[in-house]
């Protein structure tokens, strides 16, 4: 890793588990989405226990079981939410159901961890946001391509650090490859699964607002479309939005369906981080064309050229700082304002996007 003036660039340690097995225990509920095995993984990793899980898809349980074989296979959701053992629950639901079972899970008194999009409505959120307020329980959000990528997680240390100044402006790539023969059938049908700016492009927007430390955003620009997918003609192949923040910087996302085949992995991500002192660019998955692996951050300062490679160097913090925010009723992971007004960005601009369709229709 470089030295700069003084300064490193090199990651904060590896974080450890933070609490022994037993002092936190969590459920998963709700596989329908794969999701639910990095979220889980995420906070075994940070030192959690699991004991639970329930799916009323026994299939997608014998899987899971596979992988975590130390859950017990509860005999419905109830049997979960009434153990008092449980701090809190995982879930990975169709996308419109995910709002309802967290309530279920902060109405029996335990915290929620929910794949995102965390939901599909306005009036959801407003539900969600209901809840917290009165309950103080929390409805984190598992926004995996920064919080579960670690040249993501090292970009937010070099920005925080000031490596490249005030930043100006986040733009993010998030092309992802469809498999549409592997997706339920729900994946294609929009108001189960919101929309291309709701779903992945929720992502995006959660990173303009934590790379330029904002609280909320004006929605300059929305668009969706179905380019090449008249078969799904609920989906949504292609999004792109662009916002400006309260920070006075800038963002902008293009997400879509259409890695090609001969990628090695599901999706090119990238993010660009301008600073008034430098610039940050993460290849996330793949440098493509070499068989360099995952994980990188070019940092372009006024020092020189900095090539830093996050990939098992950096490891994941969100996860243990999640367990110790629920356990001492913190907000260090994320703030539950945060996660909200990510999913309310995202939800606006997909209501408010503007539609193609010619391109199918030809």
């Amino acid at each position: 890793m470089a030295k700069v003036s003084g300064a490193t660039y090199a990651p904060d340690p590896v974080p450890a588990p933070v609490v022994a097995p037993g002092e936190f225990v969590f459920a998963a509920v709700g596989l329908n989405h794969g999701h639910i095995y990095g979220m889980s993984s995420g906070l075994l990793g940070a030192g959690a226990t699991l004991k639970w899980v329930y799916d009323p898809d026994p299939v997608k349980v014998d899987a899971y079981r596979q992988r975590f074989p130390q859950a017990r296979v509860a005999r419905d959701e109830a049997e979960i939410l009434d153990d008092d053992a449980v701090h809190l629950v995982a879930g990975a639901a169709v996308t419109s159901q995910r709002c309802a079972l967290g309530l279920r899970v902060i109405a029996a008194g335990k915290d929620y961890f929910t794949d995102k999009a965390p939901l599909t409505t306005l009036e959801q959120l407003a539900e969600a946001r209901e809840a917290t307020a009165r309950t103080g329980r929390k409805y984190a959000v598992y926004y995996s391509e920064r919080i579960h990528v670690e040249a993501a997680v090292l970009a937010g240390q070099l920005v925080q650090r000031g490596a490249i100044g005030r930043v100006v402006q986040v733009m993010g790539l998030g092309p992802h490859r469809l498999s549409a023969a592997g997706r339920p059938d729900w994946f294609f049908v929009k108001e189960k699964y919101g929309g291309i700016l709701c779903d992945i492009g929720s992502h995006n927007v959660e990173q303009m607002l934590y790379f330029t430390g904002s609280t909320d955003a004006e929605i300059s620009h929305s668009t969706v479309g179905n380019f090449n997918h008249p078969q799904y003609p609920e989906l949504d192949d292609f999004g792109e939005l662009s916002l400006v923040l309260n920070s006075t910087a800038t963002g902008y996302c293009r997400v879509d369906w259409f890695t090609p085949d001969g990628l090695r992995t599901w999706g090119d991500g990238r993010t660009f981080i301008l600073g008034t002192d430098g610039y940050i660019e993460l290849r996330k998955y793949i440098n493509v064309a070499t068989d360099a692996g995952p994980g990188h951050v070019f940092l372009v300062d006024g020092t020189g050229e900095h090539h830093l490679v996050a990939a098992g160097q950096v490891g994941y913090p969100y996860f243990g700082q999640l367990i110790l925010d629920c356990l001492h009723r913190t907000e260090n992971a994320m703030t539950q304002a945060h996660a909200f007004k990510a999913a309310e960005l995202s939800i606006r601009a997909q209501q408010q996007a503007r539609v193609l369709r010619h391109a199918v229709d030809r």
